[in-house]
């Protein structure tokens, strides 16, 4: 009995951080999906001539769209995956449209884990992934370092495209 009183706080321990792991995951996937739903959206519904529904409520629209869905609409679900703020940019060019969406998160600060400064934390033998890990999950205002959480970035590009193409069904002969 005593063991299992002494070995159940690690197992929270090692249960909580595995489901931070996992969140971060689950995090690049959603970002995955959303990114795609924007990129396919854009270019579906964004054509120069279409004056009707400008770029910049098509841009807010889709945005706003991506962002319930990565979860900043519902609290818990932003708190458990710290997210903080999410960023949609379009770029037109001449061949491609450049969407690209940024997804910003709150540092995890799990104290067990960020009690040492990130210089005894990464020394040698280790190198920028841990330094970006340790901001990832450590560093904010007054702890050792400045900063706040990590930007995480997807692009899509997708062709450009001035006129809305018809809708035909196949198979179907005029």
């Amino acid at each position: 009995m005593t063991e299992v009183v002494l070995l159940f706080p690690i197992f929270l321990i090692i249960v909580f951080v595995t489901a931070k792991i996992f969140a971060l995951l689950v995090l690049v996937q959603k970002m995955e999906i959303g990114s795609y739903y924007a990129a396919r959206r854009w270019q579906l519904e964004s054509h120069l001539n279409a004056s009707d529904y400008p770029d910049s409520r098509l841009q807010k629209d889709i945005q706003d769209k991506v962002r319930g869905y990565m979860g900043f609409d519902n609290a818990a679900v932003a708190k458990f995956m710290n997210l903080q703020n999410l960023k949609l940019e379009i770029q037109r060019t001449q061949v491609w449209n450049v969407v690209t969406l940024k997804v910003y998160t709150k540092p995890n600060n799990i104290k067990l884990l960020c009690r040492y400064p990130k210089q005894a934390v990464c020394a040698s033998p280790y190198g920028r992934d841990c330094e970006n890990g340790y901001e990832f999950l450590c560093v904010e205002p007054g702890n050792h370092q400045n900063g706040a959480g990590k930007q995480l970035e997807v692009i899509k590009y997708v062709p450009s495209r001035d006129r809305p193409i018809q809708f035909i069904l196949p198979g179907i002969k005029d």
